[in-house]
C-alpha cells in the first residue's frame, strides 16, 4: 500500500494525502514507516538483481546526493555541501551505488550519511526522536560505499568496473578498499594530488644494525599530477571510452 501511494498521482507524499486515495487509515502507513520491523535485506537483494537484469550495467557508479530540508528534525540533516544545491545548505546526504549504462541507471543500494554533529551529546534528543540506534555513528562516505559493495557482493553481485568522481577518487583508503576486494575501477583524481613517475623505484637504505629496519624511500620528491600531464605533453593524451 505504501509503495502504491508513492506511485499514485499527487504532489504530497506524506501519510494522510497518500492514505485517502488508497482508502486506508493513515495511521496504518505511519506505523509501517516508523515502527514496523521486517527483514529488508532479502527485498533489497531482489530489487538489486532485478535492476541489474533491466539496466545491464556497463559500470557501477558511487556517488552521493543531497536532499534539501527546511528544518532540523530529519535524521542526518545538517548544513553541509550538496551537489543537488551546488552549495552548502541544510540537507540530508544519501550515498548510493548505481548500476549504469548509456541508456539507464538505477540505484542498487543507499546509505544515509550521518554527519559528525549527530554524534555529539547535544544531538541525543534528536537521535532518540529519529530512533537512530545507539551503535550507529558517523562514518565517512567512502566507508559507506565499501559497506554497500560488500552487501551487494554477499548477494552475488559485482561490478565489471566501478567509477566515482573526486568525492571518492583522491581517498587512498577507498582505493585500497577496492583493491583489497579485487574490483576494477576508474576514479577521478585532483590535479594537486602528487605521484612519482612510472619508472621511479624506492631505494632500501642500508641497515645499521641498531633499532628498527628503515623503510624504503624515494630519492626524489613526488610532483603534482598536473605537472606530470604537462611534462608528458598534449601528444601523449588518449581518449578512453
Amino acid at each position: 500500500m505504501y509503495l502504491r501511494g508513492l506511485l499514485l498521482d499527487g504532489r504530497r507524499k506524506s501519510m494522510q494525502p497518500m492514505a485517502e486515495p488508497l482508502g486506508v487509515d493513515h495511521q496504518q502507513l505511519q506505523q509501517f514507516v516508523t515502527s514496523s520491523t521486517w527483514p529488508c535485506d532479502a527485498v533489497r537483494a531482489r530489487l538489486a538483481w532485478r535492476a541489474v537484469r533491466v539496466v545491464r550495467p556497463q559500470a557501477w557508479v558511487v556517488d552521493d546526493t543531497g536532499f534539501p530540508k527546511d528544518g532540523t528534525s530529519s535524521p542526518g540533516v545538517a548544513r553541509q555541501y550538496s551537489g543537488t544545491l551546488g552549495k552548502v545548505g541544510n540537507c540530508q546526504i544519501g550515498v548510493s551505488v548505481h548500476a549504469a549504462s548509456d541508456t539507464a541507471s538505477c540505484p542498487l543500494s543507499w546509505r544515509l550519511f550521518l554527519p559528525e554533529s549527530w554524534d555529539t551529546p547535544e544531538a541525543d534528543s534528536r537521535r532518540k526522536r529519529c530512533r537512530i540506534p545507539d551503535d550507529e555513528h558517523h562514518r565517512p562516505k567512502w566507508q559507506l560505499a565499501l559497506e554497500m559493495l560488500d552487501e551487494l557482493a554477499g548477494a552475488g553481485l559485482r561490478p565489471a568496473v566501478l567509477v566515482a568522481d573526486t568525492g571518492y577518487g583522491p581517498n587512498a583508503d577507498f582505493r585500497r578498499g577496492l583493491e583489497d576486494r579485487s574490483l576494477a575501477y576508474v576514479l577521478q583524481a585532483k590535479a594537486e594530488m602528487t605521484a612519482h613517475g612510472e619508472g621511479v623505484e624506492p631505494r632500501q637504505p642500508a641497515y645499521s644494525g641498531l633499532g628498527p629496519r628503515p623503510l624504503p624511500r624515494y630519492r626524489t620528491r613526488p610532483v603534482s599530477l598536473r605537472e606530470h600531464v604537462l611534462a608528458a605533453g598534449r601528444g601523449q593524451g588518449r581518449t578512453l571510452t
